[in-house]
């Protein structure tokens, strides 16, 4: 935004320049400017009209439906207004309040609220503070070998969002899999997407870890990306969430098909997928005579005989001089001679009133008044309390620790990366926010096939909603009301430029200017049907 104004505030000022210095080159015209307009005003309105361009029209976007374009596990647009294939939980959420233990929240399809793209629909989901839950089988399972895993989806948070979540989670397979008993419980292999409560702005990536010793899951969160996510959740505007996962145990977390985090699932998930080969041995106490105390006070040091511990650390200084004029029988403030004991004093409550006290007058003009005391210095000889000096302890044996010891739990998992399959794509979410919308659902193992659909689909979206932002004065005035004091610096922006070209270049004598038949004429125009009127000439 800065620069835009400092280009125009540029462009004005050699507007100025060349209009100054086209006066100064026109001293020797001789010729009345009215009369060559009045010889060629017919001619001139005529070549006017046919020459303004007509206004260039709005950028528009058709929209067509992505269709996927090679092998994928699920692919979902919604387009065709309806819920087909989609399973809406039944089921009740366990450990809380009957009333609202049910996944009660209402899903429907339908296009955006401001929608720069008609016809385009999508998942929304529309009730607050309630459970919502539902799920989709995926054409087949994916199973974790060889292939890697991309899975994307678009979010746009259309009122904003306070409290809440817009992640997806890709279900186990599992024997017990019933999609209407769809629960937060329900084993999930992946969880990816969006979440954000009062300032914290979170992107998960959480998969669930299976203990090759145990068999217990235990899920595994990777680390925070670096990258700003606050203008996601609040710019209303269609993001592309897409998770990418590699047969070589790597990772990227992508917004918009720019990477926003990556890593290795081996080395940058919390907690770390393998336990460490050694702990603690949680058996192992420190001795009662272990020594950890790097120095000690010298024991054989003495107190100095001339120590005097008594001495003041500060003294009067004994070279220091009255000043002349100093006023001994002067108090430094006196009772205000013009102060009057108000009506209401009540001596019996309030006591005997007593004048308020100000500044000595006669002070004013002496370097004193009262009684003169000698400033206090530091005491040279000085010394406080003595200590015995510090010294190395000769019994230092470091700070303890317990000893280590084989871990019992341990085990190498080097492929994090086969992690157990899944068959099915669900939305378990709770929010304070409705109408958050979803849309462009998919899972493949081929990341062109993914770039093809997101083109199709989000790009859309992207290339419509470009189309349709408002130009740089109209965002410079939304800005300003969201945040009034941008005026003040689009006033400096503006004002400061105009000032210097005022006072450097536009100094000087400025002639009278005459135009020939021959020179040229600029003329403005409004864009209508009207006849154009002549406005200015140069």
């Amino acid at each position: 935004m800065r620069l835009c104004v400092a280009l125009l505030s540029l462009s004005l000022c050699l507007g100025l320049m060349g209009h100054v210095r086209a006066q100064e080159e026109a001293d020797d015209m001789e010729m009345d400017v009215e009369d060559a307009i009045d010889d060629m005003q017919e001619e001139d309105v005529e070549e006017e009209e046919q020459q303004v361009p007509a206004s260039p029209p709005v950028p528009t976007v058709t929209y067509k439906a992505p269709e996927p374009m090679g092998e994928h596990y699920f692919a979902e647009s919604f387009d065709k207004g309806t819920l087909h294939g989609w399973v809406l939980s039944q089921a009740k959420k366990d450990g809380i309040d009957e009333d609202i233990a049910k996944y009660d929240g209402k899903w429907e399809v339908e296009e955006m609220k401001d929608t720069k793209l008609p016809g385009d629909k999508g998942l929304v989901l529309k009730s607050k503070a309630k459970h919502h839950a539902i799920s989709a089988l995926l054409l087949r399972p994916f199973t974790f070998d060889t292939k890697p895993l991309i899975v994307q989806y678009e979010v746009n948070f259309q009122t904003g969002i306070d409290c809440g979540g817009a992640y997806v989670k890709l279900l186990s397979q599992t024997p017990d899999l019933d999609l209407e008993e769809f629960v937060d419980k329900t084993a999930y292999t992946i969880m990816f997407g969006p979440d954000k409560c009062g300032e914290d702005y979170k992107l998960h990536f959480i998969f669930r870890h299976k203990n090759p010793k145990t068999g217990e899951f235990e899920e595994k969160h990777a680390k925070k990306p670096d990258a700003d996510l606050r203008t996601y959740y609040t710019d209303k505007k269609t993001h592309l969430y897409t998770l990418v996962l590699n047969p070589d145990n790597s990772f990227e977390i992508l917004i918009d098909q720019t990477v926003v985090n990556s890593g290795s699932l081996l080395n940058d998930m919390t907690p770390p997928i393998n336990p460490p080969a050694e702990i603690e041995d949680p058996d192992d106490h420190k001795p009662e005579d272990w020594d950890e105390r790097p120095k000690i006070q010298d024991p054989d040091a003495v107190k100095p005989e001339d120590w005097d511990e008594d001495a003041p650390a500060k003294i009067p200084d004994e070279d220091a001089v009255k000043p002349d004029g100093w006023l001994d029988d002067e108090p430094e403030y006196i009772s205000d001679p013009d102060a009057l004991k108000p009506e209401d004093w009540d001596e019996d409550m309030d006591g005997e009133w007593e004048a308020p006290q100000i500044p000595n007058p006669a002070c004013e003009t002496a370097p004193g008044c009262g009684l003169w005391q000698r400033p206090v210095i530091d005491n040279p000889n000085y010394k406080g309390k003595w200590k015995p000096p510090m010294i190395d302890n000769p019994n230092y044996q470091g700070v303890w620790k317990p000893r280590k010891i084989p871990n019992p739990d341990f085990f190498e998992d080097l492929h994090p990366f086969r992690m157990t399959p899944i068959s099915a794509v669900g939305l378990e979410l709770w929010s304070m926010s409705s109408d958050i919308f979803f849309d462009n659902f998919f899972v493949t193992s081929d990341r062109n096939v993914a770039e093809r659909w997101a083109a199709d689909g989000w790009g859309l979206k992207k290339a419509a909603e470009g189309a349709a932002e408002p130009g740089l004065v109209n965002q410079m005035i939304t800005a300003a009301e969201e945040k009034p004091w941008l005026w003040i610096v689009y006033v400096l922006t503006v004002a400061v430029p105009l000032v210097l070209i005022i006072v450097f270049c536009c100094t000087g004598k400025v002639s009278v200017c005459h135009l020939k038949k021959s020179d040229l004429y600029v003329y403005t125009r409004r864009p209508t049907k009207r006849k154009p009127r002549r406005r200015n000439q140069v």
